[in-house]
């Protein structure tokens, strides 16, 4: 394809006034004026026959990134002979992947290879669909363009960093006594006799084995594992919100990730669930670390909607797969008094059989409108306004608590510990 270069539209569009001054001053030479565009344009046309060449391209970028972290394609450039005139090179990509700057990156003669970076914004499956080369005749008249398909796919799959970063961080921290007491404590199973100390539960003695060693012995036990942690996550409207750049939905998820690596590096049992206004996505019961890269797969899968959460058919479909009692993490938002009401109910029916743990990301926003002074009408009536959602949003998480319900309401840089430390609390209660 030929497009002209600024230089070249600058030097056509200079025909009009010489023509102009020529027709005035020299009359016998008006035809000057005349000759002039097609001049240019057959200098602009050589310019396109003498620009040589495309080079080879090729590019290379990873085939999976994390929602919010940067992506980098690298393209390889090789010269047919020698390196074209002005080369630029633009890549073409979905709206999930944003460019980091400008998609189009400049060429020097001496380059190789260059990159072009985008941020992931969305999850999902995205592509960079094409690459555009184009570059200048040795005039610098007209621009020389090519293309071609790549249709390279890129998986967008939940941030899992936190998991990298901060599973090992806690586990390890967690081991350091804590890890002592939640694998052997007061569980369920018998482990060992092991001599009494003070600060041990008196009713652990173990009189007869006492009296045949002559020592105070005490029974020590290992809490059960194979339990069933369930992460329920809410991707309906209201989670599909922006928190800080990212969905709320994608903050969640990594929260579950990270808490789901823990259980399994523990030995338990995990499911993930996903529904919005009917269920989505159900996993089944997973274990062992290895299987962590499948609830991955499956949390990418999980997709935004608009349609508003259904949690009474999705907790009462959740409640009739699972056989035996669980922790059920449920993951969502609640905003008006009516839905709140709805989850409430259904919450209250899992309480018969399983330990129920609600996750909801504290909402700055609201916080800072409802205590920032106001400096007009409209400051006043949207802190009047923030405040009364506070006030529901309190009334909900307690009422929730009243009923048994366990909330971790946390910013989401601080949610993905917090609930690892629960659910090592409640392993170390032997609660699941």
């Amino acid at each position: 394809m030929m497009i002209p270069t600024r230089r070249g539209v600058l030097l056509m569009a200079a025909g009009a006034p010489l023509g102009l001054l020529v027709a005035l001053f020299a009359p016998a030479y008006w035809f000057a004026g005349m000759v002039w565009i097609p001049g240019v344009l057959a200098l602009i046309l050589l310019d396109w026959l003498l620009s040589g060449r495309a080079p080879r391209t090729e590019v290379t970028c990873p085939g999976a990134v994390e929602i919010g972290a940067p992506l980098i394609a690298d393209i390889a450039i090789e010269p047919r002979r020698a390196m074209p005139l002005g080369l630029e090179i633009a890549l073409g990509a979905g709206p999930k992947l944003r460019p980091m700057a400008d998609d189009r990156v400049a060429v020097r003669p001496d380059e190789r290879r260059v990159s072009i970076g985008f941020v992931a914004v969305r999850r999902g499956t995205e592509a960079i669909e094409r690459l555009w080369v184009r570059w200048t005749g040795p005039m610098g008249l007209s621009w020389r363009q090519r293309d071609k398909a790549i249709g390279r796919q890129i998986a967008i799959t939940p941030d899992i960093r936190p998991v990298r970063e901060g599973a090992s961080v806690l586990l390890r921290d967690a081991q350091i006594g804590e890890m002592a007491r939640i694998d052997r404590g007061e569980g369920s199973e018998f482990e060992a006799l092991t001599e009494w100390r003070s600060g041990m539960d008196r009713r652990s003695i173990n009189w007869a084995a006492s009296a045949r060693h002559m020592q105070l012995l005490a029974r020590e036990y290992r809490i059960e594992r194979n339990n069933n942690v369930v992460f329920a996550i809410d991707s309906g409207r209201v989670m599909c919100e922006p928190i800080d750049g990212l969905p709320r939905v994608d903050r969640v998820t990594s929260a579950a990730l990270l808490a789901a690596y823990a259980a399994l590096k523990l030995g338990d049992r995990v499911a993930l669930f996903g529904y919005d206004s009917r269920p989505r996505i159900s996993s089944g019961l997973v274990a062992n670390v290895r299987a962590f890269p499948l609830v991955q797969r499956l949390a990418s899968e999980l997709d935004y909607s608009t349609a508003e959460t259904n949690h009474t058919l999705a907790l009462a479909t959740l409640a009739g797969e699972l056989t035996r009692r669980s922790l059920v993490v449920i993951f969502t938002e609640f905003t008006d008094q009516t839905g709140s009401e709805l989850m409430l109910r259904a919450a209250a029916n899992l309480l018969d059989r399983h330990l129920v743990l609600f996750v909801v990301l504290r909402d700055d926003e609201l916080e800072n409108l409802a205590a920032a002074e106001p400096s007009g009408v409209d400051d006043v009536s949207r802190a009047v306004t923030a405040a009364a959602l506070l006030r529901e949003r309190r009334l909900v998480i307690s009422r929730l608590r009243h009923i048994g319900v366990h909330v971790i309401e946390a910013p989401y840089r601080e949610v993905g510990p917090a609930l690892v430390r629960q659910y090592l609390e409640f392993k170390r209660r032997n609660l699941l």
